[in-house]
């Protein structure tokens, strides 16, 4: 079993590098047709699948890439493409008409979780790679660096959601750890990690669940660029809280 993943593993690499059936080449992506298809996706811990039309352009697929370079540091994570034709042989429409893709839809993203049996639908803004990026990150609870995130306070973040008695001193330990930064955007995060802690005191950890809410709201309302694109930054950082509460309850 060992050998086959092994395997698995060396075939995936090697069509990341050279797979060319889908014109540009997508860094952290790789193709996936209907011979393949099952016996790639069923070896990772989570995939994500574009389905989409022959050779994609635009600010959609400009998107993708930036979800497919950022995936490249996430061992436990393949993104892919599955490219479906409607002239000619009609590559992959198979796959289509089993995941019940549909034309006007596309891109249609699906995240496959590995030993579950139905994939799960991303029903976001396709132009938002941030907003895909959360929801690979939601559903499969793996790590990816989204803007304005920290990792080394994401990792506080668990510390002080495992803490549960004791959270006071993990927020000591963030606000000490913010003295340390030099970069003017990674204190303003820091900011917004501390302040978060000190309302999930405050308020309860039930505050993670309804300020995301709040913020999306407002980030989905009558605001500037600027203001949205702040908005933004600080649904990453709550969507950090959010994943690391989940995973101790």
């Amino acid at each position: 079993m060992a050998g086959r993943n092994v395997v698995a593993v060396i075939c995936t690499l090697f069509m990341l590098i050279f797979d060319h059936s889908g014109g540009e080449i997508v860094k952290g992506s790789v193709n996936l047709n209907s011979g393949v298809f099952d016996k790639i996706v069923e070896k990772h811990r989570a995939v994500l699948v574009k389905f989409d039309e022959t050779y994609p352009y635009g600010e959609k697929q400009d998107q993708f890439k930036k979800v497919a370079e950022v995936a490249v540091s996430q061992p436990d994570l393949l993104v892919a493409e599955v490219q479906i034709a409607d002239y000619g042989d009609k590559d992959n429409a198979d796959l289509a008409e089993r995941f019940n893709v549909k034309k006007e839809d596309f891109p249609v993203y699906k995240i496959f979780l590995q030993g579950t049996k139905d994939p799960i639908p991303y029903t976001g803004d396709a132009t938002n790679a941030d907003s895909i990026k959360r929801f690979i990150m939601e559903k499969s609870g793996l790590w990816l660096g989204l803007p304005a995130c920290l990792e080394e306070f994401d990792k506080l973040v668990s510390e002080f959601f495992k803490a549960k008695e004791d959270r006071n001193a993990i927020l000591e330990k963030a606000e000490k750890a913010a003295t340390a930064l030099t970069r003017e955007a990674d204190k303003e995060s820091a900011e917004v990690y501390i302040k978060t802690m000190k309302k999930i005191l405050d308020k309860g950890d039930e505050f993670v669940t309804t300020e995301i809410e709040r913020v999306e709201k407002l980030k989905d309302g009558k605001v500037s660029d600027k203001k949205k694109e702040q908005l933004g930054k600080r649904l990453n950082i709550l969507t950090s809280f959010d994943l690391r509460l989940k995973d101790e309850l």
